[in-house]
């Protein structure tokens, strides 16, 4: 067996408060307006589901979402840069997916940046399809941009 494969298959796991150093370092290396690590230490205070993905011993992605009410919201969804390209946002992305069908979501939904294009090639690729916009919804250099808002059916 090829032992560097055997390094690089990932973990996906429970995310935990001992995670907030390096989840804020993805963070703020991957977003020019990023999360900050208080944003995550209340997710996971109030229990969200966040998830992590690991390869060998360095955490290199996760997923924060809440469910309530029959739906799922995928709040984050990151890959640090340098793992980026690799697969490893479809593999979280479809662990969210799993999730939220386990817990008995009905669908899912997401806001993403227009200036995204990989992650709304993401989302696209996976079946989730365009509801509207959010005006003014993320921060930028000169002001702000709308949000896209998608959703996909769990059913």
């Amino acid at each position: 067996m090829n032992t560097k494969l055997k390094r690089l298959h990932p973990l996906i796991r429970s995310l935990t408060v001992s995670d907030l150093a390096r989840i804020n370092e993805i963070e703020q290396s991957a977003y020019p307006y990023p999360w900050t690590a208080g944003i995550f230490a209340d997710c996971l205070r109030v229990g969200y589901d966040c998830t992590g993905l690991q390869v060998g011993s360095i955490l290199i992605g996760y997923a924060i979402q809440s469910q309530a009410a029959g739906e799922s919201h995928l709040l984050n969804l990151c890959v640090a840069p340098s793992w980026q390209g690799m697969g490893y946002g479809s593999i979280l992305l479809e662990q969210a997916i799993r999730l939220a069908k386990n817990q008995g979501c009905d669908s899912m939904f997401l806001e993403v940046r227009p200036s995204n294009p990989v992650g709304l090639a993401l989302y696209e690729r996976r079946g989730f399809d365009t509801l509207g916009r959010r005006p003014n919804y993320y921060r930028t250099d000169d002001g702000s941009e709308d949000a896209i808002i998608m959703s996909l059916s769990l059913t």
